[in-house]
């Protein structure tokens, strides 16, 4: 695959991208956060103890959503298709902080499962696999993400000592924790069934396959590409290596 050379966005249009993002920021923070609050106070004054069931499933989902921004941000690497407005150190920087934060996030997620009295945990039922006294399978699935990802985010700091090569097949297990982490989020999560958590699910999945795909076709193309290895004889002249030598 070649190279893609660093150009970054265009100055001049700098005033129009920040003022466009601040006008989807707004318009998002505009449009729930009255609703959002509202439903917070009334959490608040209906059933105080809801409010640790409300905390576990913001964690969950800002867990979720980081973890599928640092697989999405590292199939974006693969393909290069990043290369022409990023720096790739600060591309990887980046990506490195998502699952660290995920994986932050959905440490806090787990432990606010033993503090809600709605479905009590206890600290086994939180750790071990198939022990949850809720969807015990679906739990499965997000406790073994957990640890997955726990996994990979701790090569990022081992990188240079299992080497890049190492690093870089063992990075596919990121695949294996996200595809946890959905099943466990539509199966075991309790407002999976709304239509913005189907659609997050949906959105997510649909993007991290199609990068995907696209990673690996563009690997078979590269690799069908590749010109058949030469040597030089003396005059300069190319020749096709045998292949029965």
């Amino acid at each position: 695959m070649a190279a893609v050379k660093f150009r970054g966005f265009d100055s001049r249009t700098g005033l129009a991208r920040w003022g466009l993002a601040a006008v989807a920021i707004g318009i998002v923070v505009g449009g729930t956060a009255p609703a959002a609050a509202r439903g917070l106070v009334n959490v608040v004054e209906t059933n105080p103890d809801g409010l640790v069931w409300l905390f576990e499933r913001l964690f969950a989902w800002l867990a979720y959503i980081a973890m599928a921004g640092s697989v999405v941000y590292g199939l974006l690497l693969s393909t290069k298709l990043l290369d022409a407005i990023a720096h790739r150190p600060i591309s990887f920087s980046l990506h490195q902080d998502l699952a660290a934060f995920g994986l932050g996030l959905a440490g806090i997620h787990g432990m606010l499962l033993g503090l809600d009295h709605t479905v009590p945990f206890t600290v086994a039922q939180v750790l071990v696999p198939g022990m949850a006294p809720h969807a015990p399978v679906a739990v499965a699935f997000g406790q073994v993400a957990l640890y997955l990802a726990a996994a990979v985010t701790a090569s990022f700091y081992l990188r240079k000592r299992i080497g890049q090569r190492a690093w870089r097949t063992f990075h596919y297990v990121t695949f294996l924790a996200f595809a946890g982490a959905t099943i466990h989020g539509v199966a075991a999560g309790s407002d999976s069934n709304a239509p913005w958590a189907e659609g997050v699910y949906l959105a997510s999945a649909a993007i991290v396959l199609f990068l995907l795909t696209y990673r690996i076709a563009m690997s078979r193309a590269a690799r069908a590409a590749a010109p058949a290895r030469t040597i030089s004889i003396r005059d300069g002249a190319p020749l096709r290596r045998n292949p029965a030598a």
